[in-house]
């Protein structure tokens, strides 16, 4: 690349964001003033020192370590006013850097400590994002999430509960929660119980274990898109397999960095998964652990893994064709949006190449 675009044109995308935990994506002020309303005893009591015990934006080296951050939201988000408001400024943090479309993931039976129902909670989180939608524009879908270290039978009740509200504004089912000695097939029932209810899987695999459960996630689980696979590398048939089945990877290329899934951002493997031809995805992961945004993310990429517009232009399209949504609801975002990326050749630069971006949903 001959010249660097300037990060205000990521801003101005139109993008997705289907990997993002609402646990780990609060507004660190949120985070404060609703430890002081319940008062909850949190590390610190001020915004840089909050940051700095929580370890936001740093390399922790380990999943679990990154993971602990997460103590410290959930220990304010157990009410359902919490869980509005966080939901609600999720979106509206979202919008606010043009993502269209966004998947938001969350465990309701990690908010039940002060006596709220699971139902409570979904139903919650459903009503802040309806309403961040009608004021901000943005469309959000819920994808409720089974936690791999805690127990089988928990991550069964939580698949009931997809079950309970698909068509209702949940879209799909996942397996979080720390990856190394839980393997997904402990999970059978709760993804056969999904599977046999016609509902999108996507699950956490290859972060912090091999390519075993990447295939685990594929051929036992069922799944239809691969949360992070750092991992898929190790494998050349299962990589293969992945790229010619169109499985997308949803990636999370600074998140990956700090859970030392990856080394570093220039030895992440997602310019090999891409120059292959897989169907990568670009997402935030935990917006307020990792300290990002969509935006940055795809800017990392254009500024250090060389990643051009054209190439950033079909990552925005992958993800849109990615979206666990109806197929005729997909046709319709990607013919709007290979429209609205046409229009940033001239306002942000030239596009390095000829050939048209898009294709298939």
């Amino acid at each position: 690349m001959d010249e660097l675009l300037p990060f205000s044109l990521f801003n101005r995308l139109p993008k997705t964001d289907l990997h993002v935990h609402l646990d780990g994506s609060m507004r660190l002020q949120t985070v404060l003033d609703l430890a002081r309303e319940q008062k909850v005893a949190l590390p610190a009591t001020d915004l840089a020192g909050l940051a700095r015990a929580m370890h936001i934006g740093e390399n922790t080296g380990s999943l679990v370590k990154y993971l602990e951050a997460f103590d410290v939201t959930l220990a304010v988000l157990q009410t359902a006013d919490a869980l509005y408001r966080a939901a609600y400024e999720l979106a509206e943090d979202a919008a606010a850097e043009n993502v269209r479309y966004m998947e938001v993931r969350y465990s309701p039976m990690l908010h039940t400590r002060q006596g709220l129902r699971l139902t409570q909670i979904v139903e919650t989180v459903l009503k802040a994002m309806h309403d961040a939608g009608l004021a901000y524009g943005i469309e959000v879908r819920l994808i409720l999430c089974g936690i791999r270290n805690i127990s089988p039978e928990s991550s069964l009740e939580m698949a009931e509960l997809v079950v309970a509200y698909k068509n209702r504004g949940v879209v799909g089912f996942d397996l979080a929660g720390a990856e190394y000695d839980y393997p997904p097939k402990d999970h059978q029932d709760a993804f056969a119980l999904v599977r046999r209810n016609n509902i999108n899987v996507t699950i956490h695999a290859g972060e912090a274990y091999g390519p075993a459960s990447i295939a685990q996630a594929l051929h036992v689980c069922g799944a239809h898109r691969i949360g992070h696979g750092c991992r898929l590398r190790e494998d050349g048939d299962l990589l293969h397999y992945v790229v010619d089945h169109r499985i997308p990877l949803e990636c999370c290329p600074s998140s990956n960095v700090q859970t030392g899934a990856v080394r570093s951002l220039e030895s992440h493997p997602i310019r090999l998964y891409y120059n292959l031809g897989s169907r990568i995805t670009v997402n935030t992961d935990n917006r307020l652990i990792t300290d990002t945004t969509v935006s940055k993310e795809l800017y990392l990429l254009h500024t250090r893994l060389g990643f051009g517009l054209r190439d950033i232009k079909q990552l925005i399209l992958n993800g849109f064709k990615s979206a666990f949504l109806p197929y005729h609801e997909k046709r319709r975002y990607l013919e709007k949006i290979s429209v609205e990326l046409a229009s940033f050749d001239e306002q942000g630069g030239a596009d390095p190449g000829p050939a048209a971006v898009g294709g298939e949903a």
